[in-house]
């Protein structure tokens, strides 16, 4: 894994004519072709360092930290930065981190699980700490953030931002389906099991595992028969979709053929997965139970967005705004993630030992001008990587921390860090 490597190539990548015509605004379509005191890669660098204090104290951080200074230095003023921003393209930052994760696997951070690459998805709601304004194109204070990621890279595959009201969380993974392939294995939880989803992901050869069963008589009839034979595994036949769902999502009407797995957890609870792979020589019953906890990694990252990067404070009060925020923190988190898991391996730490993510924010930050913007990278991952290689916790499997249930409050934008 060469973590240097991948750096000098966002470096690179930052700084290209392709990147410059697909970040700008369609709206703008001159935008930063001017020699600037914020040019475009310094503006997306700044964003990728993981904003969570004022514009302006951040503005003052990072310019000083790109000089090697101990003290702020003001260079740019926050008007300056929304006025760039207004020209970049909501898909800019996406679609780099796009191009991340490819080369992601292509240096070897993506793991297979036998020979399939996991994908977990899911939804989380983001209350956005927005106060009151008169913008035209102003962002709802709720809004639900949907999700695929990369349970054992830790690595965040694709986000959109949907209204409460919109759509439901599986036309939500319907329109990001082109994401996947044959090669990978879906993670659901008990929200996503539908005839017609199972139907469509049998149509694009999509391979899932999804947990099914439901309290009472909710749920497939033939999933509460499992529950009460005792079976550790059946093949049985799900109802054809309707019509109008095979004529919507277009594909075959026809009744589908699943494979259910009985899975007791630690506590003694008793989960019933789905799964289309019927092959028991290399996905044995005794496999799923393992596998369906790796979906509970994106329950983590999306914790760790909201409360390590402030995921919910946002730099300005427009959708655009929220969207190029959201934006950024994912790939500032996937960037601390592939530096965690190279500090991890080059400080030969033991099987129950984990980097503290945590930390590698606060690591990484000072770093990042630099790093981003091609400066001594290799000497300045050194030193990172040394300081996260220190800084670690112990893992202890099949713990459990059952959440308080309590309402969720919406932060004030004016209540940052300092």
């Amino acid at each position: 894994m060469s973590l240097t490597a991948l750096f000098i190539d966002l470096a690179v990548r930052l700084q290209s004519p392709e990147f410059l015509d697909s970040a700008r605004h369609p709206e703008h379509p001159t935008a930063f072709t001017r020699r600037r005191k914020l040019p475009l890669p310094s503006l997306v660098a700044l964003m990728l360092s993981g904003m969570r204090m004022s514009i302006q104290a951040e503005l003052d951080t990072f310019f000083g930290h790109l000089a090697g200074r101990a003290q702020l230095l003001r260079t740019v003023s926050e008007q300056a930065f929304a006025q760039a921003r207004a020209k970049l393209s909501l898909t800019a930052i996406p679609l780099l981190n796009d191009w991340l994760v490819a080369r992601a696997e292509q240096h070897g951070f993506v793991p297979r699980w036998r020979s399939l690459r996991l994908v977990a998805a899911d939804a989380s709601t983001v209350r956005f700490g927005l106060r009151t304004s008169c913008l035209a194109r102003a962002a709802l204070p709720d809004q639900i953030l949907f999700g695929l990621f990369l349970p054992g890279a830790e690595l965040m595959l694709a986000t959109s931002l949907h209204g409460i009201e919109e759509c439901g969380e599986r036309q939500m993974l319907v329109q990001h389906l082109d994401r996947l392939s044959s090669d990978d294995l879906l993670l659901l939880d008990r929200g996503y099991p539908a005839c017609w989803l199972v139907a469509l992901l049998n149509e694009r050869a999509i391979s899932f595992c999804m947990r099914v069963e439901k309290a009472g008589d909710g749920g497939f009839a033939c999933v509460r028969a499992f529950l009460r034979s005792g079976l550790d595994e059946q093949v049985v036949t799900l109802n054809a979709p309707s019509r109008r769902d095979a004529a919507d999502y277009e594909f075959n009407r026809a009744p589908q053929q699943v494979r259910l797995v009985r899975h007791v957890a630690p506590n003694g609870k008793v989960r019933v997965l789905m799964t289309n792979l019927f092959d028991t020589g290399r996905f044995p019953a005794s496999a799923f139970g393992d596998l369906y906890h790796k979906r509970w990694r994106i329950e983590e990252a999306f914790k760790r967005l909201k409360h390590r990067l402030n995921l919910e404070h946002v730099s300005g009060l427009s959708q655009q705004a929220v969207v190029q925020d959201v934006a950024a923190k994912i790939m500032c988190d996937n960037l601390q993630t592939l530096a965690a898991l190279t500090a991890h391996d080059q400080a030969d730490l033991r099987a129950v030992d984990r980097i503290n993510h945590a930390y590698a924010h606060t690591a990484l930050k000072p770093a990042m001008p630099a790093l981003l913007l091609g400066r001594q990278i290799a000497r300045n991952l050194r030193d990172v990587l040394k300081l996260l290689g220190k800084h670690t916790y112990l893992h202890r499997e099949n713990q459990s921390k059952p959440r308080k249930p309590r309402p969720k409050s919406h932060k004030f934008m004016a209540q940052k860090p300092c």
